[in-house]
């Protein structure tokens, strides 16, 4: 005679959130303090005009890095107030439901900030402030 005991096997889901949270960290140190550097030391703070973005988002590298930065930024916010939310909602149906309105604003964040970044014309705002 044998017995069976039933296994429920979890889901890796918060141990690759909890990875993700330690390396986006580090991505986004090392692109923020990158983005300083190079916009506010080694540029002077007084020549930070819609001139200077202007010829700085002419280049497909620089929308990406700001891309990258912005992106890695908001999945870092969203998935640290899910684990907030987690730890103070015991209600694990307001959970589920709440995980989902974050999902969505995250998805929503990320496609109107690229659309935003990507869209960008430095002539037409140029030719709006003349």
């Amino acid at each position: 005679m044998t017995t069976t005991r039933r296994f429920e096997r979890q889901s890796n889901f918060e141990r690759y959130a909890f990875l993700f949270m330690r390396l986006s960290g580090i991505a986004l140190l090392l692109l923020a303090v990158g983005h300083m550097l190079l916009q506010h030391i080694l540029r002077d703070v007084h020549s930070l005009t819609l001139q200077a973005v202007q010829d700085i988002w002419r280049s497909w590298g620089w929308r990406a890095y700001d891309l990258l930065l912005l992106l890695f930024a908001i999945v870092h916010g969203f998935n640290g107030l899910r684990q907030v939310i987690e730890d103070y909602m015991h209600d694990q149906r307001i959970v589920r439901v709440t995980n989902a309105i974050l999902l969505g604003l995250v998805i929503v964040t990320i496609l109107w900030s690229a659309v935003a970044i990507f869209n960008f014309n430095p002539d037409a705002v140029m030719a709006v402030g003349e």
